[in-house]
């Protein structure tokens, strides 16, 4: 068989149809699999660096760059910036991505074309037959197709992305919280202490008959509370402690050598008002952008179903055919489905509704990152008040009404348990001062996350609640 002879025979449409060919044949992957995006929006709106783990070599670099950021005392930055490039769920979903440009370049690419050889005898004749074909119907839709799955993986990217930023949010909130439980365990370490001491006192004098039974059960119940909630304390820092290490993929050694800071980070001087906050995340939001991509592939889809409605199989063949009795018989087939029960209507009709309802799902999109940032604005807003009326009125006055009280006892006008009582006092302001410097710093990351995408937010029965178990009973 002569295939260029066979070829200048059939119709101008495979030759038309041909030329595509190589362009499909060259479709190949990328060197960073789809990453470069995301590693974008980490410089961009985290300034931090982010590592695909493929191979050894690559591994060895994330663990010696983990194992340096351990060897200083744990920030916030520091801690992203090993959840970036330490988290395995992380890189499970780099991997992902991978997955989705394969899908990619497998739509940019032609099928290969189909051979069939046959070869017959019938008595003293015979005959052989050979084909060659293409699928024509897959050639038409090539460009549709290739853009649809462009338009899947750009979503796959921005969905990544949104993932990268979460688990940037939840660590920086996991450090947060981490560091006021064990500035809070310091706290209550130093309660038990002074506790301790006054029911050692109390009991001395009550042995010299200078105190009754009621004063000294008294003392001793504030000990029994101090040393309970150091036992509190002490579960909710390994439990804040824990969530963390998990955060950012630590394990073995590599916990034990985290540290955290003794105190929290100080409040800002004051925050400038943002009144076109609204506007902004609607910008930028990547799950904003992910739902319109969205929306627009299913749009591409639906005009795609409505094209391929009729042609369901489309193939064009060449064919040659010669027996040993006959001359050679060369030409072309093509064949097509006819649409006697099937007429696509089921199909154009599922794509109608995958599409109405990709724009409700990115209306609803919209109201909620809009919600979202006023939420986390506000939010933010009132934790700042609030942890600025701890610090600049609360704290100030307790220590005031400290200072006043021990002048007095100085002077042998009050007693050392009125004294102790006192202090008693002003363990709820230090620990609602503690909490609130908390609330305002989670409050914030969770702002920073609500102007980039959705953010995971704490609801006021959440950090009522948390309030509560870390405040002691006052007596």
């Amino acid at each position: 068989m002569r295939f260029p002879q066979a070829l200048a025979r059939a119709p101008r449409l495979l030759l038309i149809a041909s030329l595509p060919l190589a362009l499909g044949a060259c479709a190949s992957l990328s060197a960073d699999r789809g990453l470069g995006p995301v590693q974008q929006a980490a410089r961009q709106h985290l300034g931090q660096d982010l590592t695909v783990a493929k191979d050894a070599a690559s591994q060895d670099s994330i663990a010696r760059r983990v194992s340096d950021l351990l060897a200083a005392e744990l920030t916030a930055d520091s801690a992203v910036q090993i959840a970036l490039l330490n988290n395995p769920g992380l890189q499970a979903k780099f991997q992902e991505l991978g997955l989705a440009e394969a899908e990619l370049v497998q739509a940019s690419r032609l099928p290969n074309p189909g051979f069939s050889f046959g070869r017959s005898k019938k008595g003293g004749e015979r005959e052989i037959d050979r084909a060659i074909s293409f699928d024509l119907g897959h050639l038409i839709t090539l460009p549709l197709n290739q853009k649809l799955e462009q338009r899947r993986f750009a979503a796959q990217q921005l969905h990544t992305s949104q993932q990268m930023l979460s688990l940037a949010a939840e660590t920086r909130k996991a450090f947060y919280r981490a560091a006021a439980a064990e500035q809070t365990l310091r706290y209550l370490e130093q309660v038990r202490e002074a506790a301790d001491a006054g029911a050692e006192m109390a009991r001395r004098l009550a042995r010299a008959g200078n105190i009754n039974k009621l004063e000294q059960a008294r003392e001793h119940a504030f000990y029994a509370e101090a040393v309970l909630n150091l036992a509190r304390g002490q579960q909710a820092s390994n439990s804040a402690r824990e969530r963390l290490i998990r955060l950012l993929g630590l394990w073995g050694a590599q916990t034990q050598a985290l540290k955290l800071p003794e105190r929290l980070p100080d409040l800002p001087g004051d925050i400038r008002e943002q009144p076109e906050i609204e506007q902004q995340a609607f910008a930028q939001r990547l799950d904003v952008q992910a739902a319109k991509q969205q929306s627009e592939a299913m749009a591409r889809n639906l005009g795609l179903n409505k094209i391929t409605r009729f042609v369901n199989v489309l193939e064009l063949g060449l064919i040659n055919n010669s027996s040993n009795e006959a001359p050679n018989q060369t030409g072309y087939e093509l064949s097509i489905e006819l649409p006697l029960f099937d007429w696509g209507d089921a199909r154009v009709a599922r794509a109608e509704s995958l599409y109405m309802q990709s724009l409700h799902s990115a209306a609803q999109v919209a109201v909620d990152a809009r919600s979202e940032v006023r939420e986390a604005y506000l939010g933010m807003r009132s934790s700042y008040d609030i942890a600025r009326h701890y610090r600049d009125d609360i704290v100030p006055t307790a220590k005031r009404i400290s200072d006043e009280n021990l002048l007095r006892y100085n002077g042998m006008f009050i007693s050392v348990f009125e004294l102790l009582a006192d202090a008693r006092s002003q363990m709820a302001s230090v620990m609602g001062a503690i909490a609130a410097q908390r609330d305002y710093w989670t409050a914030r990351a969770d702002l920073d996350m609500a102007l980039i995408g959705k953010p995971s937010l704490s609801g006021p029965a959440e950090a009522a609640g948390s309030a509560s178990t870390a405040a002691p009973a006052g007596h």
